[in-house]
C-alpha cells in the first residue's frame, strides 16, 4: 500500500480518528495473525468471529492502527459505521490516487477486471503472470473477488505498480457495479455465462445482466474483452462504450486459437492468432478448457499494450498458482490425484471431466460431490452430470454425500453398473475408505465438488495415503 497518515485514512473513509497521529507504512489486513509492524488492521465482524476481539493481538504484532466500528484502548482506531464498506472507500481513494497521478516511474496504472461464471481465478492467474513480464503487477492469490478481497488487492498496489489484476465475483445484481466503483477497470474481461449461483439470479439471462455490469463500467477509452464463443457474453457488446476485442475459437474472433492439441499430460497447445501474428503457445496448466482462459488473458494483455510475441511466450511459461484447481499429483505408488475441489458448477464439472478423459490412465475415477446454489434445476443438473461422466469415459463414479445422489442415478441411467461403475458413499470419510481399497497403480482419480463440501480434505488424504509407498 502507499504510505498514508492516519488522518488521511480517516478522511478517505469518512471516519473519526480516536487517537494518535501515526502513519500506515505496511499493508492493510483483516487477519490479526498476519499483522506486521506498520500495518492497518481492519476489524471485520463475522458470523463466527469478530475482528474487534483481536485488536489487542493486532497491536501486539505492531499494527499502527485499526479500522473499527467502535473505539478501543488497545491501539488508535479510525471509527466508522461499517468497516467492510470503509475498506472499500479506502481502496477507492488509493486507486484514484494511483490511477490519476501515475507511478514513480512515470507510468499510468492499468487496471484489469475479470468476471465470469467459471474460470475467473485460473484466468486471473494466467493474466497476472503474463503481465508480470511487462511490468510490476499486483494479482491476488486465490479468489479475492468480493467486497473484502477486491479492496485488499487494490491496497496491495503502490506507486511502482503498473498493472492491477482484479477478479470480480457476483452474488446478486449490482455487486460487480459496486466493485467497479472501488476500482474502475480500464480493461474488462467477461469469460462466460453459466449456471453458477443460478439459484440466486433465477436465470442465465439474470446472470448475464449481472456479469455485464463490468463492461458497463468501462471508460470510452477502455477495452472490453468478450468471449465470442458464448452468445450471452458477445451479446454484452452493445452495453459498453469501450472498444470491444473478441476472443475464442470462432474464425472471426480478434484473438483466437487454431490447431488445438493436447499432450499426454492433458496440457493444451495451440496457435495464437492476433493482430496479424501467429504464435505457438504450449500451456503448462491441465485441461482443454484452459484454452479459453488463455485467450481471454491474451486479449487483456494485448489491450494493456503487450505484443503477441511477448504474450505467447509468457502464456507458455505460466504455471498453476491457486490451490485446488486442477492440481495433478502422482503418488509414489503410481496413482494420480487430480485435486479440483475448490468449487464446482455444471460447466466446470464438465470441463474437469474432459480434462480427466485427456489424461493417460489405467482407470479413470471421478469422486464428485454436490453442486451448490443451482436453484430449482439442481436435481436435473446432478443427474445430467452423472450421464456426462459416463459419456466422458469415467470408469468409476463415486458420488459423495446426499446432495450427490442424483449423480449416481444419472450414471446408472447412462449405463454404469451400480457398485462396479458407480458407488454412493455418505461422506468423505467413507469415500476415503473406499478409495483406499480400490485404487491401484495407474489409476487417475479426480476430486471435485462445490466449496462448501470440503472435498479438498479428501484429496489431501488421498495424497497422504500414497506418500510412503
Amino acid at each position: 500500500m502507499i504510505e498514508m497518515g492516519l488522518a488521511e485514512v480517516a478522511e478517505a473513509v469518512d471516519g473519526e480518528l480516536s487517537a494518535g497521529g501515526g502513519r500506515v507504512t505496511g499493508k492493510v489486513t483483516v487477519d490479526s495473525r498476519t499483522v506486521a509492524p506498520g500495518d492497518l488492521f481492519v476489524a471485520v465482524p463475522g458470523e463466527r468471529v469478530d475482528g474487534h476481539d483481536f485488536l489487542a493481538a493486532a497491536a501486539a504484532a505492531g499494527a499502527v492502527a485499526a479500522l473499527t466500528a467502535r473505539p478501543d484502548g488497545a491501539l488508535p482506531c479510525v471509527v466508522v459505521d461499517e468497516p467492510v464498506a470503509a475498506l472499500g472507500r479506502l481502496a477507492a481513494a488509493v486507486h484514484t490516487r494511483l490511477a490519476g497521478a501515475g507511478g514513480a516511474r512515470g507510468h499510468r496504472l492499468t487496471t484489469l477486471g475479470i468476471t465470469g461464471s467459471s474460470g475467473k481465478t485460473s484466468t486471473k492467474d494466467l493474466l497476472g503472470q503474463v503481465l508480470t513480464t511487462a511490468g510490476a503487477t499486483v494479482s491476488p492469490p486465490g479468489s479475492y473477488n468480493n467486497d473484502i478481497g477486491l479492496p485488499l488487492t487494490v491496497l496491495d498496489a503502490d506507486e511502482d505498480t503498473r498493472f492491477l489484476v482484479l477478479e470480480m465475483g457476483s452474488r446478486g445484481p449490482g455487486h460487480i457495479a459496486r466493485l467497479c466503483r472501488v476500482a474502475r477497470p480500464d480493461v474488462g474481461v467477461v469469460l462466460n455465462v453459466g449456471s453458477a449461483h443460478l439459484g440466486e439470479f433465477g436465470s442465465p439471462d439474470g446472470i448475464a445482466a449481472a456479469k455485464g455490469e463490468l463492461v458497463e463500467a468501462l471508460p470510452a477509452e477502455g477495452t472490453a474483452v468478450l468471449n465470442a464463443d458464448d452468445p450471452r457474453v458477445i451479446g454484452m457488446a452493445p452495453r459498453t462504450r469501450a472498444r470491444v476485442t473478441t476472443t475464442g475459437r470462432t474464425a472471426d474472433a480478434d484473438v483466437r486459437a487454431e490447431d488445438v492439441t493436447l499432450d499426454e499430460d492433458g496440457r493444451a497447445g495451440f496457435t495464437l492468432v492476433a493482430g496479424g501474428a501467429r504464435r505457438a503457445v504450449r500451456l503448462q496448466v491441465v485441461g482443454e478448457h484452459q484454452v479459453a482462459n488463455a485467450l481471454s488473458a491474451a486479449g487483456a494483455a494485448l489491450a494493456a499494450g503487450m505484443t503477441p510475441d511477448a504474450v505467447a511466450a509468457a502464456l507458455s511459461a505460466a504455471v498453476p498458482r491457486s490451490r485446488w484447481r486442477m492440481e495433478v499429483t502422482r503418488r509414489a505408488d503410481g496413482v494420480t490425484v487430480v485435486n479440483d475441489a475448490y468449487n464446482a458448477n455444471p460447466e466446470s464439472m464438465r470441463a474437469a471431466l474432459a480434462a480427466l478423459a485427456g489424461l493417460p490412465a489405467r482407470r479413470r475415477i471421478a469422486v464428485l460431490g454436490g453442486m451448490a446454489e443451482l436453484g430449482l434445476g439442481a436435481a436435473a443438473e446432478h443427474e445430467r452430470l452423472g450421464r456426462d461422466a459416463v459419456a466422458a469415459g469415467v470408469d468409476l463414479v463415486v458420488a459423495v454425500g446426499p446432495d450427490a445422489v442424483g449423480i449416481a442415478d444419472g450414471a446408472i441411467a447412462a449405463g454404469a453398473r451400480e457398485d462396479a461403475g458407480t458407488v454412493r458413499v455418505p461422506d468423505r470419510v467413507a469415500a476415503r475408505e473406499l478409495l483406499t481399497e480400490v485404487l491401484v497403480p495407474g489409476d487417475v482419480v479426480l476430486v471435485k465438488a462445490s466449496r462448501s463440501y470440503g472435498l479438498e480434505v479428501l484429496a489431501a488424504d488421498l495424497l497422504a495415503a500414497g506418500a510412503g509407498a
